[in-house]
């Protein structure tokens, strides 16, 4: 075996330098000299979906850049621009991909995990991953322009998300007189899922509503080999199989191949077949309907959803909960403040949506399981008051265990464990139920393999009894011996002690024994010396300097809580965070993400927050906010200076995750047997309105929380409460009022709290 690898390798070398090419033998060698050494370069996965990405971008190289008179999606337009700030030069770009404005929003059902996009000039995208469909208007004078949506300025497009009996995109294109309208959803049809498209229009009647398809999504190129006119129904047949169906007949139908360019360059031109097949794949149609019509009865269009892993199957759902089925048992904000208590409904929303049984991080890039996004995903769901739909996804936990006890989501990704671990001991205590057998059993596995995992401990090393060098969370850098992974090794094995002490209890006392040492060789290991530029600082890894990927140590205050409030190691972290790593106000993460991220401009909130500095948790909430799009959603890295997504999915659910879990923190959250209330509660919230959350899960029971003004700038805070025992210590941290601790609160429901003389 070492003899062919050798003999592969040797073969592989003489043949590049034969033909004058770089030894990529060699270079692979260079490039793993950037990273400390793993048993996994990169998880397999993300190298799959790396190669799927950059494919789809060389294909976009060939097809986009030598067809500029197409009409392309908002993305292209704007990056392939010259006098746009989102233009990319791409002389030497190996792939053409969309780095300025990933951003889309799904539409959809709860249970229902398929997820129709919308792109932020309309764009829809039906299938998972297909081609979409566009909508213009043509006007009668061919020589008039058209208004094409994804050219429009931002002050002639609206968008929002919109919900009540179902959670639908509503996009709006305003030029010349002439507005269209689309609104899409996602409906059941016989419990068969169907995108749907409704639009409205106004402007002159002699002008048409041209619906077109396009063989691209926000991604870039997707093929389309064939159209056909249908004939039973008004619509088209796409690639053989896929239905587009009008709800009326066209006045006009046009189809184009390839080499006949866009349709967009022949919308007046009359005749032509009823089916085309292009060679390239890159077939285009249009139908026109007369905006008079429009005007008096708007347009519906559906498309079916099938199977995505088997394209000839069209699913079904019976029955599903309606919206207001699934949101009842939620916790719900009230605040008056208006984009805010916005933000926070639709990332309800959109959390539920994409928890049909497993956590998706995203309805696109990301629609597939990690056990990192899960955990946090699954936390804010739960403490929400979400338990069965909790549940749900906890019970295909176990399945996703390896036999020597590894959860494995990604190989390579020593974090998995302690979160699988900790969101299990999460929904115990947070519920009060005793987790079923198998959930306990995989629990012990999962504690065991993190035991076994450690490096030795007398290698001498830096490294030395922790978890080994490997990918972790991507946004960190190379391969690395990761803090990050290390605390939440941490956290999974002191929460197996709690969770196993009534069942196995020498394991119980193992854990704990093993979480105290494992945390104090962690501390130990923390880089120390005069050579220090930043003293006391915790990196990413005993072997890096300090730089962005240190906000992963932030872990170990939030939500972890392995160090006290305030730990100063902690504080000076976030301390360099905030003065290397930040722009317009949010974090920048240099590693991978190129961008700001929501989520971790949230976890430096959660710190600020846990130390008692509400004001400076306010800033980078403030911030959060001010980045969401106009759907309320927040892709996984945000553009410095096109507000745009640059990496990820463009519709993150961890970031909607955070989001939530922040502002439940502002009003309730739990420290070492203590409930901290209204410690992040705005005084504008309550001054002249009642602020109200609730009822959230805690430790204790269900609580729901009104702060009011109680005059002469005092407040009062009214907590309703089901506690499921003893009721535990309350602290009262009001910003603005004096704070009170109530050691044994019993039946005491309303407090006052009395202005703070420096106020």
């Amino acid at each position: 075996m070492l003899l062919n690898s050798w003999l592969v390798r040797s073969i592989i070398t003489r043949a590049a330098r034969a033909y004058g090419f770089l030894d990529p033998i060699g270079l692979l060698a260079k490039m793993r000299g950037f990273a400390q050494p793993s048993e996994v370069a990169e998880p397999i996965e993300l190298l799959r979906a790396g190669m799927l990405f950059h494919a789809r971008g060389l294909v976009n190289t060939k097809a986009i850049q030598h067809n500029l008179d197409w009409v392309w999606p908002y993305w292209v337009e704007r990056q392939f621009n010259p006098a746009d700030e989102s233009f990319i030069p791409r002389a030497f770009s190996f792939s053409h991909i969309n780095l300025t404005h990933r951003n889309w929003t799904a539409a959809g059902q709860p249970d229902v995990p398929y997820y129709p996009i919308v792109d932020p000039r309309g764009l829809v995208t039906p299938i998972y991953d297909g081609w979409s469909l566009d909508f213009w208007f043509v006007p009668a004078d061919p020589k008039a322009e058209p208004l094409f949506p994804s050219r429009l300025e931002d002050r002639d497009f609206k968008q929002t998300l919109r919900l009540d009996h179902t959670l639908r995109v509503l996009s709006i294109a305003t030029r010349d007189g002439v507005t269209l309208t689309a609104e899409v959803s996602l409906n059941l049809d016989h419990g068969e899922p169907h995108c749907c498209v409704v639009v409205r229009a106004k402007g002159p009647s002699d002008g048409f509503l041209a619906v077109s398809l396009r063989p691209y999504n926000p991604e870039g190129v997707s093929f389309i080999d064939k159209v056909s006119i249908t004939t039973d129904q008004p619509g088209w047949l796409v690639n053989g199989r896929n239905p587009v169906i009008f709800d009326r007949a066209s006045v006009h139908q046009l189809l184009s191949v390839y080499k006949d360019g866009d349709v967009s360059h022949r919308l007046h031109e009359k005749g032509g077949p009823s089916e085309v097949s292009c060679h390239v794949s890159m077939a285009t149609a249009v139908a026109l309907f007369p905006l008079g019509d429009i005007r008096d009865r708007p347009f519906e269009l559906r498309a079916p959803i099938y199977n995505e892993l088997d394209p000839k199957k069209r699913p079904s759902f019976v029955p599903t909960p309606s919206w207001g089925e699934a949101l009842e048992p939620l916790a719900k904000l009230s605040v008056p403040e208006k984009r805010l208590q916005e933000l926070h409904d639709l990332a309800v929303a959109n959390l539920v949506l994409h928890t049909p049984r497993d956590p998706f991080p995203g309805p696109y890039t990301y629609k597939r399981f990690w056990f990192r996004d899960a955990a946090f995903m699954l936390n804010a769901l739960l403490t929400l008051g979400g338990v069965e739909r909790t549940r749900r996804a906890l019970e295909e936990f176990a399945g996703r265990q390896r036999h020597d006890g590894y959860f494995l989501s990604q190989e390579g990704e020593w974090d998995s464990n302690g979160e699988a671990i900790w969101i299990y001991h999460r929904f115990a205590t947070l519920t009060g139920e005793a987790l079923p057998k198998v959930w306990r059993q995989a629990v012990a596995k999962g504690a065991r393999w993190i035991t076994r995992k450690r490096i030795a401990a007398d290698s001498g090393k830096p490294e030395a009894g922790l978890l080994p060098a490997g990918f972790s969370a991507e946004h960190l850098g190379p391969n690395d011996y990761y803090y990050w992974d290390d605390f939440w090794g941490v956290s999974g094995l002191r929460c197996a002690s709690e969770l196993l002490r009534s069942h196995d209890d020498d394991l119980a006392k193992r854990c704990s024994f093993e979480a105290d040492e494992f945390l104090a060789t962690i501390e130990r290991s923390f880089p120390a010396g005069p050579e220090r530029r930043f003293p006391g600082a915790i990196p990413a890894s005993p072997k890096r300097r300090m730089d962005s990927g240190a906000v992963g140590s932030l872990v170990a205050d939030y939500p972890l809580q392995l160090f006290r409030p305030g730990d100063p190691r902690i504080l000076k972290t976030a301390e360099y965070l905030s003065g290397h790593s930040m722009h317009g106000g949010g974090f920048f993460q240099n590693m991978i993400h190129s961008g700001i991220n929501a989520y971790l401009t949230l976890h430096l909130a959660q710190v600020r927050l846990r130390a008692g500095d509400p004001a400076g948790a306010w800033e980078l909430i403030d911030c959060v906010a001010a980045l969401a799009s106009p759907t309320g959603q927040w892709p996984e890295a945000i553009h410095p200076r096109t507000g745009g997504g640059c990496m990820g999915d463009g519709q993150h659910i961890w970031a909607a995750a955070e989001w939530l879990l922040m502002i439940r923190n502002c009003f309730v959250r739990e420290e070492a047997g203590t409930l901290i209330l209204a410690s992040g509660v705005k005084p504008s919230w309550w001054e002249t309105h009642r602020a109200t959350y609730g009822p959230t899960l805690t430790p204790w029971g269900a609580v729901t929380l009104h702060v009011d003004t109680a005059g002469g700038g005092a407040a009062s805070i009214t907590i309703e409460s089901q506690w499921r025992g003893e009721p535990p210590r309350l602290d009262f941290r009001l910003p603005g009022c004096m704070p009170i601790v109530i050691e044994r609160p019993d039946h005491i429901r309303t407090f006052m709290l009395k202005k703070h003389p420096t106020s």
